[in-house]
């Protein structure tokens, strides 16, 4: 019986994908270049930010080493993070329902502790949570399945009473390898069919994981 619900942070809690879309903009308009938002999803989206910036700088021919394009990043990132972030559809309704019906609430998630807590804070939903879960906290990232079977061992539940969801192609990966049910919940990248098949659903928004929990019985 599921008991324990793990959610990812950007993409799939809140809505922070068109906001790193943005910074690739920011990044490419002080060289004098575009990006569109296909070339975001197909090159950048649900990949790590170190990797993107070296795809970034070779496919855009940049005098540019990756920690000073990672600098600017971050930084024009915190601007926008101050401005707020919205939760995702369904996402506070869903967490509300998770907590009046006893399901352990955690967050799993590459993103840092600061700026995940500062997210949650600002859309008032970091009460919800019974633990937070952060890539430095394992040896290796999605799409291996570390930072899921830390979150199991923070919740004292073994895998089959979790459930993850997820939006991108690494972290449905990371969760079908630790042997948790994913339900798929696509953000701008919709993932490979491989990938889908490794759902144990895939729905449009947060706001149909109740009617899908309710119908497990």
């Amino acid at each position: 019986m599921k008991n324990t619900v793990i959610f990812d942070l950007d993409g799939l809690l809140v809505d922070s994908e068109i906001v790193a879309y943005q910074l690739y903009c920011d990044l490419a308009e002080k060289y004098n270049q575009h990006v569109t938002m296909e070339e975001y999803i197909h090159n950048y989206s649900g990949r790590t930010e170190r990797s993107n910036m070296q795809t970034f700088i070779g496919l855009h021919h940049l005098d540019l080493s990756i920690e000073d394009a990672i600098s600017f990043v971050f930084t024009k990132e915190k601007e926008y993070l101050q401005k707020g972030v919205a939760l995702k559809p369904g996402a506070e309704e869903l967490l509300a329902y998770l907590q009046e019906r006893n399901y352990k609430i955690l967050l799993a998630s590459s993103s840092t502790r600061e700026r995940a807590e500062d997210l949650l804070r600002q859309n008032g939903v970091e009460q919800y949570f019974d633990h937070l879960v952060f890539g430095v906290e394992v040896e290796r990232g999605k799409p291996e399945p570390d930072i899921f079977i830390k979150a199991c061992e923070y919740a004292q539940e073994p895998p089959q009473n979790c459930l993850v969801l997820e939006d991108s192609e690494a972290g449905i990966q990371a969760a079908y390898a630790a042997g948790i049910d994913v339900v798929c919940i696509p953000d701008m990248k919709m993932p490979g069919e491989k990938f889908r098949g490794m759902a144990a659903a895939e729905l449009s928004s947060l706001a149909e994981v109740i009617g899908w929990l309710e119908s497990l019985g």
